[in-house]
């Protein structure tokens, strides 16, 4: 029987891979009313993930990596800026 952090982990990472998709099904979208419901669908999406991964953070199925310090931040900042 699966457990609850099993569940939990299936759900989120099928919700990350169809996150992946929509970029590229809205890109290519050629059909102004389909692009947008693509839009919504991704939206309602992120949002399922959103609830999901603070689901999983609260009970300690999900463990985030250490954050970046400033200087990395920084760093990277500059760097996608002046490739603009």
């Amino acid at each position: 029987m699966l457990q609850d952090k099993d569940i939990v982990n299936d759900y989120l990472a099928g919700l990350n891979a169809s996150l992946k998709s929509y970029a590229g099904y809205i890109s290519q979208a050629n059909n102004a009313e389909l692009r947008q419901t693509l839009i919504q669908l991704r939206n309602q999406d992120e949002s399922r993930q959103r609830i999901l991964y603070n689901y999983a953070f609260q009970k300690g199925h999900y463990k985030p990596a250490a954050p970046a310090d400033p200087q990395q931040i920084q760093q990277v900042k500059t760097e996608l800026t002046s490739n603009q």
